[in-house]
């Protein structure tokens, strides 16, 4: 049960109307997790920018495999369902999704960055030295390890946010982990 109620337009403040109309702009509709994490210009505006920064970081299945792992391990059904949604955009198979929720990925450089981001929030960054080594031999840079990181963190912030608020789903359910 949501734990706050989805503003209507009116209520959002001003600082955040111009970065929740770009959303809605692009994505067609306004989701509740936005309009609701809207009501915070300063965690909003924040978070948007690092989405809007760390958009440029890696390819796109590649994020959206990281959002599915990091999702999955925080237990967070409305990300999943966000994602789910995003990764069939970005052309990611039914398999492919599968595969990223439970850390893996079909192709061996994607499966290294998605093993590691699993790695980082399970172990709260304290990953091993053999845990690096793994990522930067599949060709990845120690810049890239970093954004890897940020993304992590990212989607344990939007994690975390609906965790706790719990906004009312509107995109298509997904299965639980359990089923899959």
């Amino acid at each position: 049960m949501p734990r706050t109620a989805v503003p209507n337009p009116e209520q959002v403040p001003a600082d955040s109307k111009p970065t929740l109309d770009a959303f809605t702009k692009n994505i067609g509709f306004t989701p509740n997790m936005l309009a609701t994490f809207a009501l915070s210009p300063i965690a909003f505006n924040s978070w948007a920018t690092l989405r809007g920064s760390l958009s440029k970081a890696l390819d796109l299945k590649t994020r959206e495999s990281i959002s599915l792992a990091v999702s999955e391990v925080n237990g967070c059904n409305y990300c999943l369902a966000v994602h789910t949604f995003g990764a069939k955009h970005a052309k990611m198979s039914a398999d492919e999704i599968i595969l990223a929720r439970k850390g893996h990925a079909s192709d061996p450089k994607r499966d290294a960055v998605v093993q590691f981001a699993r790695k980082v929030i399970e172990t709260r960054g304290k990953v091993s030295d053999a845990d690096v080594k793994a990522v930067r031999d599949a060709g990845y840079t120690d810049a890239n390890v970093m954004e890897i990181v940020a993304l992590v963190a990212m989607y344990s912030l939007t994690n975390f946010f609906n965790n706790v608020f719990d906004p009312e789903k509107d995109y298509p359910t997904v299965e639980p982990a359990g089923s899959i």
